[in-house]
């Protein structure tokens, strides 16, 4: 049975992410808020949490983790990050987007795309997410919390308890997530940008 934590989505409470972040160390696989919508999410080294997870959306070989990420200093660790594209995800960041950029030697094979050796990044602007972030020291695995028989993200964390609660160890409450999941943007050499998915971020600076 699954631990529920209700945390506030301004002024997160230390104790219960600290709570939370030693259930991701010890292994477990956690339902948490993001600015896009809730998210699956476990510590990136962990085989067995992310099989978890794959179990969960029954998701098959091909599908793309995500890392999350608190701010850009982890991005030159796990992705080949050009100038012009720093820039851009700098002037992106925090916000709903995830770029996928190539995978360096760092990031696990299972995490790669395993044709393009690509890695998702996401730098979510929320609170409860950052307070994750900050106290666990490094970026989390993810991925958006769609159910296989559906084709829009759980945005009510109850409904997620009633659904999830003997699969993961962890919900967090941290209030009504929107349903639209990031928009996916791949970083190409040269600063050219592809849009793999148009959803929450917005796509004017492309104009």
């Amino acid at each position: 049975m699954s631990q529920f934590f209700e945390i506030h989505p301004d002024n997160p409470q230390k104790r219960l992410i600290g709570q939370a972040v030693s259930i991701i160390r010890d292994g477990g696989v956690i339902v948490y808020p993001t600015d896009s919508c809730y998210a699956l999410g476990c510590h990136v080294g962990d085989k067995q949490a992310m099989e978890r997870i794959a179990r969960i959306r029954k998701t098959d070989a091909k599908h793309n983790f995500t890392l999350v990420c608190r701010d850009l200093s982890d991005i030159s660790t796990y992705a080949r990050v050009d100038n012009m594209a720093f820039r851009t995800l700098k002037s992106l960041t925090p916000a709903p987007y995830t770029f996928i950029l190539k995978a360096t030697n760092e990031v696990p094979r299972r995490l790669q795309n395993p044709k393009r050796k690509t890695i998702g990044i996401r730098i979510p602007d929320n609170a409860i997410c950052q307070a994750l972030l900050e106290e666990l020291g490094e970026p989390m695995m993810s991925s958006t919390l769609i159910m296989p028989d559906k084709e829009l993200p759980e945005t009510d964390a109850e409904e997620i308890r009633e659904l999830l609660e003997k699969h993961v160890d962890l919900i967090i409450d941290g209030g009504h997530c929107g349903f639209e999941p990031t928009t996916v943007l791949e970083m190409g050499d040269n600063g050219e940008i592809e849009v793999f998915r148009k959803g929450r971020g917005d796509l004017s600076f492309l104009d």
